[in-house]
């Protein structure tokens, strides 16, 4: 699998529309469009859905980052079309796209989420939430080291290489016994990370303070509650569809013949 994935998680800064909405209203975008994704399991209402999205990602100017994203993912996907061709029933092969769809979906909203919230205003937005600070702060902490673990596992890659470890072998036996010296030496890093980050909140009196003050606050605006009326309506409207799924036409429900 490509570490180009990781690249979706990784906060942009620009000024667009979907860089100047609430982080509220992008993770209710996040949330709606999961849980859109799993109300179906046939390949043409996930394709619309999918679809659905391709405006959003034009107007905050992330197209190209979101195709990385898909492509990074071409390993899993292809991993899933094999698996479910061949254990599966003869509608495997149909089922499979149906899951690289909900997955792409699901990739797509988040990354769009990750993309445009800046990691302190993440903090700030689950606070407003009522979510206690030690909760946001780790949340938005872990969003914060999702760039940094990419690149440490691109120099554990690297490093490997130069050892004259073959990274690169084709077969998906080989890319999984490849994972081994690259996930032991990560964990290792990691873990010696995590204890780095404790001893420095330690010494900063972390949680000492029940009551914090911040610089600024935000607040909803007018396009931030159209845009969330908008996301709602859509589920609402794909419930709806869900329910009366046998009343749609034929085509509605079209799947691959193999």
């Amino acid at each position: 699998m490509s570490l180009e994935f990781l690249s979706a998680f990784k906060f942009l800064k620009k000024d667009t529309f979907l860089h100047r909405l609430d982080p509220r209203t992008k993770l209710l975008l996040a949330i709606t469009y999961t849980i859109n994704a799993f109300l179906f399991q046939e390949i043409i209402p996930l394709l619309c859905i999918l679809i659905t999205l391709l405006p959003i990602i034009i107007v905050g100017k992330l197209f190209k980052k979101w195709l990385k994203s898909v492509k990074g993912m071409a390993f899993l996907y292809i991993f899933i079309i094999i698996l479910n061709t061949l254990f599966i029933n003869v509608y495997g092969f149909s089922f499979a796209i149906a899951m690289i769809l909900r997955i792409s979906i699901m990739i797509s909203a988040f990354s769009l989420f990750f993309l445009t919230v800046d990691p302190n205003d993440l903090a700030l937005s689950l606070i407003t939430m009522k979510i206690p600070y030690e909760y946001a702060f780790s949340f938005s902490l872990a969003f914060r080291f999702v760039p940094t673990i990419a690149i440490e596992t691109q120099n554990i890659i690297d490093a490997q290489q130069s050892r004259g470890y073959e990274m690169q072998k084709k077969g998906v036996v080989n890319q999984i016994k490849n994972l081994f010296p690259l996930l032991v030496p990560l964990i290792i890093s990691s873990i010696k990370r995590a204890f780095n980050v404790a001893e420095a909140l330690e010494s900063r009196s972390f949680g000492n303070q029940k009551e914090r003050t911040f610089y600024y606050m935000i607040k909803f605006s007018l396009k931030d509650w159209i845009f969330s009326i908008c996301l709602i309506l859509l589920t609402i409207f794909l419930i709806y569809i869900r329910i009366n799924y046998v009343l749609m036409p034929l085509w509605f429900k079209w799947s691959l013949p193999l």
